[in-house]
């Protein structure tokens, strides 16, 4: 294309693109529902909602590099798992990094990262009865009726890990809860992604909905470039203010180095169903070196989170 191309032209030629990557992904259907067509993909509308159809930056890791620098043997080992360097992508220690597995609530950071390429900051997003009709983990508190700050939503997503705040949020970003879970996908495509396939936008159900550590890691890394979500996901709690009886939200982060205190932390996020055991995508930062581990279906991911990034962090 010529570089004369008017500038709405190369969005709409974007936009485009990102629904055709979706509708190659299968549409976010789930097992046995036909693609999202390209006529029922969410259409963007005035106001709140964005349609950025920007390629995001590479984050893969760097899985190429032959030798891992930290040994460590668990007794239990998680399923599979790493340690990499935040800002660089080097890989420090790796177990079974492509192994395709349920992934539960770490969805959600897929989730939180296409809400903030859809959804601008401040923006305000109304509580639906469907919405509501959720299963699992939730805020609990969403107001049937109301409109609720985006940036309330995303706590809510992110600390509480709330399966009502992920419909919510998916309905007003895609305009259905399949047409976001096409847009997960087309992200996942648009990131070179190679073993992430997204089914629901909160991970409860786990047929269909599968990632591996290295893909993981590589959104966590995209989580910590968002200012809106990092800003949201190394806070152990909140107070917010909310449209309840009372005014304000209470809201806690799950993660254990967090609720341990552990020096450092920046992030991220956990998830549990009986299929994926328990998940971690945590980071933490020591002076000018930020690492991250990724740990899936582990006995105890929290201390086997520190042991790693203790490790790491004495080599530097």
């Amino acid at each position: 294309m010529r570089r004369a191309a008017p500038l709405g032209l190369l969005a709409g030629l974007l936009v485009l693109a990102a629904a055709g990557a979706a509708a190659l992904l299968g549409g976010g259907g789930g097992p046995g529902r036909p693609a999202e067509s390209r006529a029922s993909a969410p259409t963007p509308v005035p106001g709140d909602l964005l349609d950025l159809g920007t390629a995001p930056v590479p984050l893969a890791v760097r899985l190429e590099d032959p030798l891992d620098p930290v040994r460590i043997d668990f007794k239990r080992p998680p399923r599979a798992g790493l340690l990499f360097d935040v800002d660089t992508g080097r890989v420090l220690w790796r177990r079974r990094p492509t192994r395709r597995l349920p992934i539960a609530s770490l969805t959600k950071m897929m989730t939180a990262l296409v809400v903030t390429d859809r959804i601008r900051e401040g923006g305000r997003v109304r509580v639906t009865a469907k919405a509501l009709r959720y299963r699992g983990s939730g805020v609990g508190m969403l107001p049937r009726g109301k409109r609720v700050g985006v940036s309330a939503l995303l706590h809510g997503l992110l600390l509480a890990s709330g399966n009502d705040a992920a419909r919510v949020l998916a309905e007003r970003a895609g305009g259905s809860i399949r047409g976001f879970v096409a847009l997960m996908n087309a992200r996942a495509a648009r990131m070179g992604l190679t073993c992430s396939r997204f089914s629901s936008p909160d991970g409860y159900v786990d047929r269909g909905n599968r990632s591996c550590a290295a893909d993981l890691a590589a959104i966590g890394r995209a989580v910590l470039r968002e200012p809106r979500l990092a800003r949201v996901v190394r806070r152990a709690g909140v107070v917010l203010p909310f449209p309840i009886k009372g005014g304000r939200l209470f809201l806690y982060n799950h993660n254990p180095l967090l609720r341990t205190g552990y020096r450092g932390t920046t992030g991220i996020k956990t998830g549990f169903t009986d299929a994926a055991g328990r998940c971690l995508v945590a980071t933490a930062r020591r002076g000018g070196v930020h690492l991250g581990v990724v740990l899936l279906h582990s006995r105890d991911p929290g201390r086997q989170a520190q042991q790693l990034l203790d490790r790491g962090f004495a080599l530097q």
